[in-house]
């Protein structure tokens, strides 16, 4: 036992080894791969992959495409989510932060809708928005409101809106409790000493709690911008993308191209846009948000 440890404290890279293989291959080598697929011939309905190189034929179909603006549209619709969640979150915490009692029954209870996975949530919110027996519709005709027409998941016009509405409720609580550990990361003494002089709550909150938050404000942002791209198994289980291509976002897009239309390259080509996009997205989230740490 003991030469063993003196082996590895002469050679302190040697167990990271095949966690770094691992992560090359599997991160890095797919990411090869599928670049490569999407400049490939591999034509649609083929099962038998062929790699000749194509070009960039399947990134200009997808710029002509007017399912991928669409699903474009929808991809960057769900980042409304961001705001959305971030005012009512902040709310929360600001509630939480009263001491008033139950509150830890409340944090419990806002946080469980963010326990839930996708698909429980999505098969959860497709029988509340069901226009038969849904419990939205019926406590609307409770208060006496038409609902002949609040198809929510059957209509162009709203089906946008439900989904927002329903990924607003399952990440507001989770927010909420970034946001209650930002405001009880003050200390305490500068808290009261502000009372001391006269500072009265709603100022506290104004000039000493809020500026505190930034750090909570970023990893809110980053946590919601990843969850709105990766909300694939939530729209696919409510709406598949329906109806129509209302409800279209890039990796329902992706999923119907690659795996019911069996075209892989087109498929690969969505998914390496997606890709950009991220990073487009979060890179600059994270980069702004360490440099003010720093």
């Amino acid at each position: 036992m003991a030469t063993i440890k003196k082996f590895f404290a002469r050679h302190p890279m040697l167990p990271l080894i095949i966690p770094a293989g691992l992560l090359i291959y599997f991160v890095y080598v797919a990411l090869g791969w599928n670049l490569w697929v999407s400049v490939s011939d591999w034509e649609p309905g083929s099962l038998e992959a062929t790699y000749g190189f194509a070009g960039f034929k399947w990134y200009i179909e997808m710029f002509q495409d007017d399912t991928f603006w669409i699903s474009l549209r929808n991809t960057l619709l769900l980042f409304s989510i961001i705001p959305i969640c971030l005012v009512i979150g902040l709310l929360l915490a600001l509630l939480m932060d009263q001491g008033l009692k139950g509150t830890g029954l409340f944090r419990t209870l806002i946080l469980l809708p963010f326990a839930l996975s996708y698909v429980v949530t999505g098969t959860v919110w497709a029988w509340m928005y069901n226009p038969s027996y849904g419990i939205i519709n019926s406590i609307l005709k409770m208060f006496g409101v038409s609902t002949t027409n609040l198809l929510w998941l059957s209509s162009q016009k709203t089906v946008m809106i439900s989904i927002i509405i329903a990924l607003v409720w399952q990440f507001s609580g989770y927010v909420a409790l970034i946001f209650f550990a930002g405001i009880r990361s003050v200390p305490q003494n500068v808290i009261n000493a502000a009372k001391l002089d006269g500072a009265y709550s709603p100022r506290i909150y104004l000039k000493l709690v809020l500026p505190a938050l930034k750090g909570s404000l970023s990893s809110s942002v980053t946590i919601l911008a990843m969850y709105a791209l990766r909300s694939f198994d939530f729209i696919w289980q409510l709406t598949q993308g329906g109806p129509g291509y209302s409800s279209h976002t890039l990796p329902v897009m992706m999923y119907r191209e690659t795996f019911e239309q069996n075209n892989f390259a087109y498929g690969a080509a969505i998914a390496n846009f997606l890709l950009v996009l991220v990073l487009a997205l979060i890179l600059p989230i994270t980069y702004l948000s360490n440099r003010k740490k720093g």
